[in-house]
């Protein structure tokens, strides 16, 4: 079997060194050195592009779990960014110049990694050849189309999201389950009720709150930024993704002056995104804005809003669990096109595509870790058909199935999310082994 790996960022060098480790010859296709993205400035290898951290190191936070899991897997990102660190607190910070060199030297080195540099513009698969496809969220032009028409045009060219926020975090004392004119799906929707005086004060915050600069499009009217909406009028929310027809709050019995929709974002109802709320705000404009919405002055939010140029195909439409393509198990995706969002959540998610390519290769079955992993949560997230409105997701706490009885404080409960997700990634292996 022949393996290709096309694109050499985070996600595309982890595939490629699975694959090489396993004891397969693989092809790895980059671009850099004949052409380069409009973010990239050097020709090496998982190029950082916009910061330089890594995110937490510490065993009870999101970003720490996910790097240990990547660890056990034998993560070459993981191992090049301990030997490349630099200071900063509890973050896991590379010299990102000497990260990219040592990455670029590892893959060189591996005798069973050829580099071929080379701009490839159509995605094809012989009958003969696994193909991973790692380009990451700038991929555009002939690739891009091709993917489109692979994909059934499930590849979308900006990413304007809306917050997300766990919900074990909803104050259920102001916030109600309730469909409009009470049509069903109660458990879908959840609403934050305001008065007049509560909805003007926010409005205010809103168009007063400070935006971040957004290049490479413009925004349809379907994606207008609540902030933007807010700034025709007083009202215009209201009479858009915060108006309160058909709906009644039960605490007074009256529809409310205005309300957020809250909608599940994924099967298991951990978490729920804030419908209509696409936003440029700032990150620490978008906490203290939003947290002035009823039943939301304690979110946590798992993931704030963006809007920039990004590319990334609808997963839950496409990939199975094992980031195989649904409709053809040797193409598989792996990195930020698949819709998680991060370096280390690219970099992990081409772990497992190179783990799982080899095993098709193999006609065994495929490996995903549990969903009580952050790995395997990744997986059941981008891979879950139940997600209608599909945003992407780094690592966070809320992705993971809750630990019953349930932990009041946080520290004690993400340690024990944490224990529970790397005993569980041990056990796995042990089993595979």
């Amino acid at each position: 079997m022949r393996f290709k790996v096309i694109g050499a960022g985070l996600a595309g060098v982890e595939a490629a060194w699975q694959i090489a480790n396993a004891g397969f010859e693989t092809e790895l296709y980059e671009m850099k050195g004949i052409k380069r993205s409009p973010a990239h400035k050097s020709d090496m290898l998982a190029e950082l592009v916009c910061s330089n951290s890594l995110k937490a190191k510490r065993h009870d936070s999101a970003a720490g779990l996910l790097k240990e899991e990547m660890a056990l897997l034998g993560s070459l990102t993981v191992d090049c960014a301990l030997r490349c660190e630099v200071p900063a607190g509890g973050a896991l910070a590379v010299d990102r110049d000497k990260f990219s060199a040592l990455v670029t030297e590892k893959i060189k080195g591996n005798e069973n990694i050829k580099l071929i540099t080379q701009v490839v513009e159509k995605l094809e698969v012989n009958d003969d050849e696994i193909v991973i496809v790692a380009t990451g969220p700038l991929t555009d032009g002939a690739l891009a189309e091709s993917i489109s028409g692979l994909t059934g045009g499930y590849l979308s060219f900006y990413d304007a999201a809306a917050p997300i926020v766990t919900a074990e975090s909803i104050d259920m004392s102001k916030a109600f389950g309730a469909s409009r004119y009470d049509r069903g799906g109660d458990a879908d929707y959840l609403n934050c009720p305001f008065n007049r005086a509560e909805y003007e004060a926010f409005i205010n915050e809103l168009v007063n709150a400070e935006g971040a600069v957004v290049h490479d499009f413009d925004v349809y009217e379907g994606c207008m930024p609540i902030e933007k909406l807010a700034k025709r009028g007083l009202d215009a929310p209201r009479f858009g993704p915060m108006k309160p027809v058909g709906l009644v709050d039960p605490s007074t019995g009256h529809r409310p002056w205005a309300c957020v929709q809250l909608r599940r974002e994924n099967s298991q109802g951990s978490m729920f995104n804030l419908v209509g709320f696409q936003t440029n705000l700032k990150f620490p404009e978008q906490r203290r804005v939003f947290s002035m919405i009823p039943g939301l002055e304690n979110a946590e939010f798992v993931r704030y809003g963006v809007m920039h140029r990004n590319s990334f195909i609808d997963s839950p439409r496409l990939l199975n669990s094992d980031f195989s393509l649904r409709k053809n198990n040797r193409i598989f995706f792996a990195g930020q096109i698949t819709g998680v969002e991060g370096y280390m959540e690219s970099a992990g998610s081409g772990i497992l595509a190179g783990i799982n390519a080899v095993r098709s290769a193999r006609g065994e079955e495929s490996f995903v870790p549990d969903e009580c992993t952050m790995l395997g949560a990744l997986c059941s997230y981008i891979s879950d058909e139940s997600v209608k409105n599909f945003q992407p997701m780094g690592a966070n706490f809320g992705v993971l199935p809750p630990i019953e009885p349930k932990i009041r404080d946080k520290k004690e409960r993400y340690t024990a999310l944490a224990d529970r997700a790397i005993n569980s990634l041990k056990r796995s292996l042990e089993k595979n082994d």
